[in-house]
């Protein structure tokens, strides 16, 4: 399969949440301008620390969560699995995604329809055609949409409670609170990737577990 395009970090600007204690909560009118400056400088430190692995120390990496994501889904046959296409850096699950298929699951991309709305998850398999969406992943040109029965998001960073720091558009959140509570919602990342806490916000959403190398 063809790899996306590399996409240029952008430098964060400074902050101070570094100096807080992980149990810290700040008042209520305060909370939203100092988390979205720590997470945007958290995001930038932790992409790049992944960026900094080599490709052959990615795809180890990658074969170790896929063998685990094995164990935590178990079945396959029948199921509709809501996978990814990998970006900057992350695990990359598509070898995963063609055996998940052998085995009698099928997998969906998701696709950005439009902003501020929850992700579309449309099917796919090795053949049909994609074109490069939003951020340049590569998406299906076409297939049918559907709602996975488990779902697996990279995440940028997680804490101990799943919450996932991802790339501050909310897509994902808002694709979470509309799916059916009996969805399996996995995250996968590097181990590097935990931090003490992401700071959770009312709209974020935990998963039901992450997995790591």
């Amino acid at each position: 399969m063809p790899d996306n395009a590399d996409i240029a970090d952008y430098a964060s600007p400074p902050c101070f949440m570094h100096e807080l204690t992980p149990d810290f909560r700040a008042p209520a009118a305060d909370v939203p301008v100092d988390v979205v400056r720590w997470r945007k400088a958290e995001r930038a430190r932790l992409i790049e620390a992944r960026l900094a692995l080599s490709a052959d120390e990615r795809q180890v990496r990658s074969e170790r969560i896929a063998g685990l994501l094995d164990l935590v889904i178990g079945k396959f046959s029948g199921r509709i699995l809501g996978a990814y296409w990998p970006f900057r850096g992350e695990p990359d699950l598509r070898n995963w995604a063609i055996r998940a298929m052998e085995r009698g699951g099928r997998i969906a991309l998701p696709v950005v329809v439009e902003k501020g709305r929850p992700l579309e998850y449309r099917l796919w398999a090795p053949g049909d055609p994609l074109e490069r969406g939003v951020w340049n992943i590569l998406v299906p040109v076409r297939g049918e949409v559907v709602r996975p029965d488990v779902t697996i998001a990279p995440v940028v960073g997680f804490d101990a409670g799943h919450y996932r720091l991802g790339y501050g558009g909310g897509f994902f959140d808002r694709t979470l609170a509309v799916l059916p509570a009996s969805t399996l919602k996995i995250g996968v990342g590097y181990a590097e990737s935990r931090i003490p806490t992401i700071y959770p916000q009312s709209h974020d959403i935990p998963m039901d577990v992450i997995v790591t190398d």
